[in-house]
């Protein structure tokens, strides 16, 4: 059971980060928000899609 949610929480960050690389921000935003994805994998990515998504 833990190994699924973990295997699901890569996927989600792996979405997330694609979706910021791809998305039109200047590199230092990119920059931040692969760092902040990177380091807090659950946290960053709900972040990112509650804050970050919507600033673009």
């Amino acid at each position: 059971m833990n190994f699924i949610l973990c295997l699901i929480v890569i996927i989600l960050d792996i979405m997330a980060l694609a979706d910021v690389l791809q998305s039109k921000k200047d590199s230092t935003e990119k920059l931040v928000w692969v760092i902040v994805i990177l380091l807090m994998p659950l946290i960053g990515m709900v972040l990112y899609y509650v804050i970050g998504k919507k600033q673009s």
